[in-house]
């Protein structure tokens, strides 16, 4: 791929100091709202996000394309503070499928929805040291930033709503619904280390379908390259000569040999939207999309000194890449009619998320040099779900005049997953030499770990609002849940406002919420080679991850799953003042019992059970998911936001953003037989993960300033400290300031230029200490970053609208 000319980016820097200093906002200024919304959380029709009892971040699809980010979950990230995206690398198939998560609570304990309805998640599940291990999150980068019409974030938990999974919140995207008009956008762009080449070609279009019906089609195809920061590999590749001395290829080996950073990445997806009107009173709608995205990154570098490399094939050692191929695919239909003074919606969606892990440049050493391949197809991941949802909803006359919207529902759900084993020769070992089996970098799923197993549950639920008088609003929701696994829940909410003044309001919530185990916690089965750091460095060990209907979890007593459960309170002041100032306050608390965690590794020294659970697998260690912690997140939520006419100099929209979170751990509760190893069921690495992984503190201040034909973005993001765990202790990193800044030239009424560079100052993280870089090669911590490990990112941009 062409780099791009360093005139170009000189010209970036150019003008930004030659155009008014300006903003990118990312949650638009409720006052710019003017369309009547039915925003996410409730059934009454609102103006803006803060005329809410809860709080809710409205960012437009504009927004988060002018920010010139090319990743959905990325850009939400910079839009909303207590979301979280971190960058990771070396970390399997999270590579390809990164956790993203609010409030600083696990990825799956945020729901998200599509146009209102479930989206399903990812087949893959989080194994290696990132934040979110043991989940399985929504994939929102396999949704196109073209295809969104505005994002609502919910900052409270709904489960009464909504059912389970939206404990920390709910996320609902809302698809691009025009009937006629539309853009293409091309980017291309690169880092200021001169690697990360990509370029993305995005559009969208509108189509009148009958006379009130709308029909939008929008896509994108989008090619990266990778970027690396490793060290070199200063460590002795070659086997010594017989006399001793070092083979005289040590001086002219690449030592440049690991690859951490950013994956290689091509991603194709398309989503449609369609509305149409069926007589009078009754509408018809679907919608859907496809997703389909190849990555390869790195794992550790097989050394040719090793016993797991053949030099007959890979002289010089090799890398291992990991290639996985994932693909999405979703559809929802549903029809929308008035039946006296009723409303009624009868809806049916189906989603499909597949991961396939191939390895390529490696080798399975066990079957020698004449037998074995140097690519695999290490086995599939696959993950259904089906929905189909009736929802009725009225007003009755109420109380004070008022009017009182009654809702209620009936939903059942499916959930599948499957684990495919891989080739033969992924997984076994073929005796050669004794050398280790199954395909490096990924060892492939064995037949033993095949799943194909299902679930099922029922919802009913019941929804009251009510504007009782102008200056209160009340809501309250119950919802009960039948599951064919586990059993029952019941979860309720009750919320408020009151309005002090014209320009003054409280809100509050309280709400019950769940989060039913998911299925690839359920039955996600796996044993694979690993490197697991036990005080000498990443060593490879047989790990494997026993699911909790095999007869490992049956003998250690683990017991089956059941849901998490929370308790939420929050509390918030809102102002909006004059000349369009808005101020939003929001605190919360939410207590999680019996949270789901991915045990640390348990080995047959630790324990005689252990030792008996695994004498007749291959696997040396044992993990499993297991009801363990109990915890407490507290936090405040802060915007503000302000427009400003500058007569001759144009507009200038501003907003201040920050969030905090805070999680404790309040309990740890274990298997009775595995009495005495708390400490390696859940360790300190775990207990970091869990509440010091994310940052606290996190913030934005951003600016948009318009005049005539020029526009342009400016903003400040600021990230505080986390931690990771390593077995020499914790090490903190940040906190750190990013700052984005994007120019854009009106040309015509249809064509639009843009210059930009996010983290213009190419900021790093923290560089881990001497002693945890691994031989130096680690100079950045793998996981957690949320500035990501790549620098300065310099782009061009071409739009045309139609």
């Amino acid at each position: 791929m062409k780099k791009l000319n360093p005139i170009t980016l000189a010209i970036i820097a150019g003008s930004m100091a030659a155009i008014p200093a300006a903003a990118q906002q990312q949650n638009q200024p409720e006052a710019e709202v003017e369309e009547v919304l039915q925003v996410v959380g409730s059934r009454l029709s609102m103006r803006t996000a803060t005329d809410g009892s809860a709080p809710v971040d409205i960012i437009s699809g504009e927004d988060l394309a002018s920010t010139g980010i090319t990743e959905t979950a990325k850009a939400l990230q910079y839009a909303v503070p207590s979301f979280n995206f971190p960058s990771s690398s070396i970390t399997d198939g999270t590579d390809a499928v990164r956790p993203a998560s609010l409030r600083g609570l696990s990825p799956d304990h945020t729901l998200v929805l599509i146009n209102g309805k479930r989206r399903h998640s990812s087949a893959l599940v989080h194994l290696n040291g990132t934040t979110g291990r043991g989940s399985s999150n929504v994939d929102l980068n396999a949704i196109p930033i073209a295809a969104i019409k505005r994002i609502e974030v919910l900052r409270d938990g709904a489960a009464a709503l909504y059912g389970s999974d939206a404990i920390a919140g709910v996320i609902n995207i809302v698809l691009k619904d025009n009937a006629q008009g539309g853009m293409a956008n091309f980017q291309l762009g690169q880092t200021h280390k001169g690697d990360g080449e990509q370029w993305k070609l995005s559009g969208s279009n509108g189509f009148a379908v009958g006379d009130d019906g709308a029909f939008t089609l929008s896509g994108e195809i989008h090619s990266k390259n990778r970027t690396n920061r490793a060290g070199p590999d200063p460590r002795q590749q070659y086997p010594s000569l017989p006399n001793g001395e070092p083979d005289p290829r040590e001086e002219t080996f690449d030592r440049q040999s690991f690859h951490v950073g950013d994956a290689d990445y091509e991603n194709v997806s398309l989503f449609a939207n369609l509305e149409v009107g069926v007589g009078e009173s009754s509408t018809f709608y679907a919608f859907g999309g496809v997703s389909d995205r190849t990555s390869e990154s790195g794992a550790f570098y097989r050394r040719a000194l090793q016993s797991n490399t053949l030099t007959e094939i890979y002289p010089d050692g090799f890398l291992p890449i990991l290639a996985p191929d994932v693909k999405d695919y979703s559809g929802y239909a549903g029809f929308e009619w008035m039946l006296g003074e009723w409303t009624f919606d009868l809806s049916a969606g189906y989603g499909f998320s597949e991961f396939q892990y191939n390895v390529k440049n490696s080798l399975n050493a066990s079957l020698g040099p004449d037998l074995t391949p140097t690519s695999f197809e290490a086995g599939t991941l696959q993950n259904t779900e089906s929905n189909v949802t009736l929802d009725a909803q009225r007003f009755i006359p109420f109380a004070n005049n008022s009017d009182l919207s009654i809702a209620m529902g009936i939903s059942y759900r499916e959930n599948s997953y499957e684990v495919i084993a891989g080739q033969e020769e992924s997984y076994i070992n073929g005796g050669y030499q004794d050398r280790p089996g199954g395909s490096q970098g990924f060892t492939g799923f064995a037949p033993e770990s095949a799943v194909d197993e299902s679930r099922d549950n029922v919802g009913v639920y019941l929804e009251a609002e009510n504007q009782l008088t102008t200056d209160f609003m009340w809501g309250a929701a119950v919802r009960h849940e039948d599951y064919s696994d586990f059993g029952t829940n019941t979860s309720w909410k009750l919320s408020g406002r009151y309005d002090v003044t014209d320009r003054l309001a409280v809100r509050g919530t309280a709400n019950t919420g769940f989060r039913a185990p998911s299925v690839q916690q359920l039955y996600f089965t796996n044993i694979s080679t690993l490197f697991v750091d036990r005080g000498n460095g990443p060593e490879p060990e047989q790990s494997g991850t026993f699911n909790n209907v095999s007869p490992v979890t049956e003998a250690l007593g683990i017991g089956n799953l059941q849901p998490e459960e929370s308790d939420s309170l929050s509390f918030g002041v809102v102002w909006n003042g004059f000349n369009g100032l808005a101020v939003t306050v929001d605190a919360f608390q939410i207590e999680i019992q019996d949270r789901i965690i991915l045990s640390g590794d348990v080995t047959p020294s630790d324990s005689p059970a252990v030792a008996d659970a695994l004498a007749n697998t291959s696997a040396e260690n044992a993990r499993f998911f297991v009801n363990a912690v109990d915890t407490t997140t507290k936090g405040i939520d802060v915007v503000v936001s302000k427009d400003f006419e500058l007569g001759g100099y144009g507009d200038l929209k501003t907003q201040l953003a920050y969030g905090y979170n805070d999680t404790e751990i309040d309990a740890i509760n274990l298997p009775s037989l595995l009495d005495g190893l708390d400490d390696v069921l859940f360790d300190e690495n775990e207990q970091v993960r869990m509440t010091e992984s994310v940052p606290k503190h996190s913030g934005s201040l951003g600016l948009t300033h318009q005049t005539g034909k020029w526009s342009t973005n400016l903003q400040f993001s600021y990230f505080g400290t986390y931690d990771i765990y390593y077995s020499s202790g914790t090490e903190t990193y940040g906190p750190d300031w990013i700052t984005d800044v994007t120019v854009s030239y009106q040309w015509n009424d249809a064509l639009t230029v843009k210059l930009g560079a996010q983290n213009l100052f190419s900021e790093y993280p923290d560089r881990r200490s001497e002693g945890n870089q691994f031989n130096g090669i680690f100079v950045y911590p793998l996981t957690n970053s949320p500035i990501g490990f790549n620098g300065g990112y310099f782009f061009t941009e071409v739009e045309y609208r139609f």
